[in-house]
């Protein structure tokens, strides 16, 4: 039985990977930003955002390919306000400088479709709180960081020299990486999908 991750992100990859997952990577040729267009002017919380933006993708693939599908999202949430990937290094910069010295969730969810349907789905809400860091600083990280500030949402990678801006991070890792992977890895499990 094929498990396909409907995902181009590279560390969504590297997590499966050294989990010792078998899988195919098949992008998911959805309209993200139409999407999350949709879905916010319907008054979805993040949360729910998140979620239905992972589902639109395993199903998006589930239709096309035969095998388990995996499609995940994340989104950060600054009170009631979602902040999406920035599209600048100028924006990366207005991002951390309104996250310096507060409190974010970074939401991660992962939807698992087979053969058109849902069968499996799960949320995590990682508590994360950057520092007050200097505005020197913040130039040296956008420097160092360079083209991965891009990348994802918040202008971080945890993984990285990202984890110099932070001062408390309350969750699960792997989800603040961007896949609840210890939840799904059961999944594979129960459906005979990996090793038990």
């Amino acid at each position: 039985m094929t498990v396909i991750l409907a995902s181009q992100s590279r560390i969504r990859r590297q997590m499966l990977e050294a989990a010792g997952v078998r899988f195919d990577v098949v992008v998911a040729h959805v309209d993200e930003e139409a999407a999350k267009a949709s879905l916010r002017s319907e008054g979805l919380s993040p949360r729910d955002q998140a979620d239905a933006l992972a589902e639109l993708k395993a199903l998006s693939v589930s239709q096309r390919h035969t095998g388990y599908v995996i499609g995940a999202d994340q989104m950060l949430a600054l009170d009631a306000e979602t902040l999406d990937k920035p599209k600048s290094t100028a924006e990366a910069r207005t991002h951390l400088s309104r996250l310096r010295g507060r409190s974010h969730e970074l939401i991660s969810a992962a939807v698992v479709a087979h053969e058109g349907a849902v069968l499996w789905r799960h949320i995590e809400t990682p508590r994360l709180r950057m520092r007050a860091f200097s505005d020197a600083f913040l130039d040296e990280y956008l420097t160092q960081a360079g083209d991965a500030a891009l990348h994802s949402v918040g202008a971080y990678q945890l993984e990285g020299v990202g984890a110099q801006l932070f001062e408390r991070v309350e969750g699960d890792y792997f989800s603040v990486l961007g896949l609840p992977l210890l939840p799904l890895l059961a999944f594979l499990r129960q459906h005979g999908l990996m090793p038990a």
